[in-house]
């Protein structure tokens, strides 16, 4: 029989249609993709879309035997397995889950038929080695963080490079939430072995529409080692968004809808 990991993923489920399976960060849970794409999918009809917790994060747990990003990974392949079979699905992934997201389609290349990146994990893995701007905040609220408990605003202040209501609500709602419950323990372990044993790009060129999206003030994975994914992935929309950090949904919420919304389109022309 196959390997399989020993754990079963936490999910949430909307929708009916075509499977879009959608991989969150290092730390945070499934709500941080559920509060960027659920608003975006309420227009548009005919997509099932799986929010799944991580290992360590959120409701899902990470035993002993969960100790390397391979582990993660194969998380996720069971997950796939058990949930979509052989079934053809979109994948989404945002920073640590974009990694995943890529080793993911590199090992499905004709099942996952379109891949967004959400302020991915680039080429450097390792937080030393990514060639990163340094950190910004372009719309500061100094008052806003004063009247905000100190645990919050510090959170907040340590990733916002745009700090208004809003973005405090939704980092709140969407980010603090699955920070508050990860199994730090479990992260700790799995963080000494983070880098995958099979780059996610080390094999044929993923030739179906994608999205890599990057802020220009992200100081957690920057854009330069993401730009230089690019002649993997032919058929990808590279985008460096002004006023834009590592929370670049929260950022920029217009523009992220518009991009995302413009690959949806480009995956269902393919047919």
């Amino acid at each position: 029989m196959p390997h399989r990991a020993p754990v079963t993923l936490n999910f949430v489920e909307h929708g009916t249609g075509t499977p879009v399976l959608a991989l969150h960060g290092w730390t945070p849970d499934h709500r941080l993709m559920l509060g960027c794409l659920e608003p975006l999918f309420a227009g548009r009809t005919g997509y099932r879309r799986l929010y799944p917790d991580l290992p360590g994060m959120g409701a899902s747990p990470a035993p002993a035997e969960i100790a390397s990003s391979d582990d993660m990974l194969d998380a996720v392949q069971d997950f796939v397995d058990d949930v979509l079979g052989d079934t053809p699905f979109l994948l989404v992934g945002e920073s640590y889950g974009g990694y995943l997201a890529r080793a993911l389609a590199r090992s499905r290349p004709e099942q996952v038929r379109g891949l967004a990146l959400i302020c991915p994990t680039g080429t450097a893995v390792e937080n030393a080695e990514r060639r990163v701007p340094r950190q910004q905040v372009l719309r500061p609220h100094p008052e806003l963080l004063a009247s905000t408990d100190t645990r919050t605003a510090a959170e907040f202040a340590d990733v916002a490079v745009v700090q208004t209501p809003e973005a405090l609500r939704r980092f709140r709602d969407e980010i603090l939430v699955g920070l508050d419950v990860a199994d730090t323990t479990a992260m700790a372990r799995i963080r000494q072995r983070w880098t995958l044993s099979t780059d996610p790009e080390d094999g044929p060129q993923f030739t179906r529409p994608t999205l890599i999206l990057t802020g220009r003030q992200d100081h957690v994975t920057g854009y330069l080692d993401q730009f230089a994914l690019l002649p993997h992935y032919p058929r990808a929309t590279f985008t460096v968004l002004d006023v834009a950090g590592h929370n670049l949904q929260i950022e920029q919420p217009g523009l992220f809808d518009a991009l995302v919304g413009e690959w949806l389109d480009r995956v269902a022309a393919e047919g």
